[in-house]
């Protein structure tokens, strides 16, 4: 059977657990704030009216919604290293907020020395004013906890975050000096008018400083363990289920009022193929109070937060470890529980499980359903949001709580350079803007390099190539809604070159509201992802290059025009290497083949050839600013019907140039000639 939990000592317990989840939310201490770190059970409870949660962050501020219009302008920006409200005097100012409230999250991709201010409560002199590298290195008071604040370098990754309470009773304003680096985002929690909070400060800090201590500790040695120890009254439902192909099996029938805190499963597999589709084919589904329709259903592997099939990691809601999964969501109920496991692969199979759950210490009024659903691709988007991809759609009163995001990418290069957007009931723009989808998981850079954290990892990557899985863990940040909640993270790349996402989200939402996510059929979960040739700016590849293909927005330089702003941009090359695109025709004849390339000061020189045969002489791409060419004549050539080739060499450099030696394509265009 499954390891049992690890026990936690009574000191840490005590310093954990909060003592009821009907405490009133009219005053909260910091010692309150501290705990909410680890309590599991705060996101269950329905918001406030007043208590939301927002984002100031660096993206491009290009991106706008006209009201008039009542369209999104320049929704693609992607300039979002040093986007901010306004520059006073020779500062900058990152984020204004009014109180009462709470910081909950800081980040950034490259924090250096130029020094951060927060200013809190009208005060005169800043509550913290230091270089902006000191906020994540875990060393410098007070923030010296090196679970909750961290430069992910230390662990081969890049990004540095800060999960560390910061409240404020009246007001928050943060600025930064020159040289404070670039990319940042602030997330806070705004609570309802009345609430009294204490004012952040290093005293504060000191006061706390043992409890502080504990969560660090409990951070650091202890996840994969509920923090909340032994509830009273909690049982465990140990069960071996067989699940026969086609069929789905009843795990537990709970009678409420209660709540499930835990779910952990052990499984085996033949080998790694075997694996990756059990976890797909299985899906694990929980309806709760006689509804009508499950709000969870997930795939197996999924639900605990990594894809394809099992990957070790522990973060502080869910893990997979060789003793087992687990997932420490809570999920309170006022009736009922139905868990039940579905098998729509082709062989039986065979599952361990541990169902952990406890009587509610309050009714369940006022409580919300935990929701988990996995889906791929929803309907499109109007033109002006073309790259915006749904992650949650859901209507009611509740709170959004994260998501896992596995992206299969078999073209290579870097596929998630978009922002996400958060819209909480109604807003026409976004009160959580992202700067990057790197940036919103926690890390920087498109680093392939596996992390684990307490509310995100990066689970799985096959260094930007293949598959790769990441998650983050809205807790302490989830973001609370009264009527509606939408959430979406800009995808680049479209389906038909291959990049492909499949997500899990999970929120809570009140009884009665809408989740309209169905189950998804087993060959849409499983084996959709194969290999292909990739496509860069709707130009396919052939061959695989040295170097990085990537494909880049051309959007920001608007000194000339490239096809739909895209190009497809080879980096790392040397002279000597070759690039090989496909060029298809479709019936024998003479042709002119037409190409649009890039020049800047670190592009190469090339020489084209179609098929075998040179086409023209080589081509310096070295310009001092990054311009198109223009439409380039390569000569007219008699082409059979079917699949041809241009092959890009790269021969040299300008003497002028920076030896990058590389190469940007936008357009071949093959015209028959009359």
């Amino acid at each position: 059977m499954l390891t049992p939990r690890l026990p936690i000592g009574f000191c840490l317990l005590s310093l954990l657990s909060l003592p009821s989840l009907a405490r009133s939310q009219d005053s909260l201490d910091y010692g309150d704030l501290v705990r909410r770190m680890t309590d599991l059970t705060t996101p269950a409870v329905l918001p406030a009216v007043g208590e939301t949660g927002k984002q100031w962050s660096s993206y491009d501020r290009a991106s706008q919604y006209d009201a008039a219009t009542g369209e999104y302008i320049r929704w693609d920006a992607n300039g979002d290293g040093n986007g901010v409200i306004r520059t006073e005097n020779d500062q900058v100012v990152m984020a204004e907020m009014q109180g009462p409230g709470c910081i909950w999250r800081i980040w950034s991709a490259d924090a250096k020395q130029g020094h951060v201010k927060i200013y809190l409560d009208d005060q005169a002199e800043p509550v913290i004013d230091q270089p902006f590298a000191d906020y994540f290195d875990g060393k410098h008071q007070p923030f010296d906890y090196p679970a909750l604040s961290y430069n992910l370098n230390e662990d081969g990754c890049s990004g540095q975050n800060l999960y560390m309470p910061i409240p404020y009773q009246k007001s928050c304003k943060i600025v930064a000096d020159k040289g404070w680096g670039r990319y940042f985002e602030f997330n806070y929690m705004t609570y309802p008018e009345g609430t009294k909070l204490p004012t952040f400060s290093s005293a504060l800090v000191a006061k706390y400083d043992k409890q502080l201590r504990a969560v660090n500790t409990y951070l650091t040695n202890d996840l994969g363990t509920d923090p909340a120890g032994k509830r009273d009254g909690e049982k465990t439902l140990m069960k071996s289920i067989h699940v026969d192909a086609g069929e789905s099996v009843l795990v537990a029938d709970l009678k409420g009022p209660q709540a499930i805190s835990a779910i952990r499963v052990k499984a085996n597999f033949t080998d790694r193929q075997d694996e990756i589709a059990a976890t797909r084919n299985l899906a694990l589904q929980i309806t709760w109070d006689g509804d009508a329709k499950p709000a969870v259903w997930c795939p197996l592997g999924d639900f605990f937060g990594t894809a394809p099939g099992v990957n070790h990691y522990k973060s502080l809601l869910t893990g997979m470890s060789e003793d087992g999964w687990y997932s420490l969501r809570y999920m309170p109920f006022g009736k009922s529980a139905i868990v039940e496991l579905v098998n729509d692969g082709k062989q039986a199979r065979e599952i361990e499980f541990q169902i952990t759950h406890a009587p509610l210490d309050r009714p369940f009024e006022g409580l919300a359903h935990f929701h988990c659903k996995w889906h791929r691709d929803l309907s499109p988007m109007p033109q002006d949001r073309w790259l915006d991809w749904e992650m949650l759609n859901t209507k009611g009163r509740g709170r959004f709580c994260g998501v896992m995001l596995h992206v299969w990418n078999p073209r290579g290069g870097w596929w998630g350079e978009g922002d996400e957007k958060l819209y909480v009931d109604g807003e026409k723009f976004p009160s959580t803007f992202g700067t990057g989808s790197e940036d919103y998981f926690g890390y920087a850079w498109c680093n392939p390099n596996l992390f684990q954290k307490p509310y995100h990892c990066q689970t799985m990557d096959q260094k930007n190539k293949g598959h790769q899985s990441v998650l983050r863990w809205h807790l302490v940040d989830n973001i609370p809604f009264q009527k509606s909640f939408e959430s979406y993270i800009e995808k680049y790349f479209k389906n038909d070159n291959g990049t492909l996402y499949a997500l899990t989200t999970q929120w809570y939402l009140a009884p009665g509201g809408i989740d309209h996510y169905d189950p998804i059929p087993a060959e849409q979960r499983d084996g959709y992802y194969a290999k292909r040739d990739p496509v860069y700016a709707g130009i396919r590849v052939q061959n695989e290059p040295n170097g990085s293909l990537d494909e880049q927005t051309m959007g920001q330089y608007n000194t000339s025009k490239w096809k739909n702003n895209r190009q497809l941009w080879w980096t790392g090359a040397k002279p000597g290497d070759k690039l090989h695109l496909a060029m298809p025709v479709m019936s024998a004849g003479n042709y002119e083949v037409v190409v649009q390339l890039t020049k800047a000061i670190d592009y190469g020189i090339v020489q084209l050839y179609v098929d075998d045969n040179k086409a023209g002489e080589p081509i310096d791409l070295f310009n001092d600013g990054v311009v198109s060419t223009g439409l380039i004549s390569l000569g007219t050539f008699n082409l059979t019907e079917g699949q041809h080739t241009l092959a890009v060499e790269i021969v040299g450099a300008n003497p002028k140039a920076q030896k990058g030696y590389m190469f940007g394509i936008d357009r071949i265009d093959v015209k028959p000639m009359k």
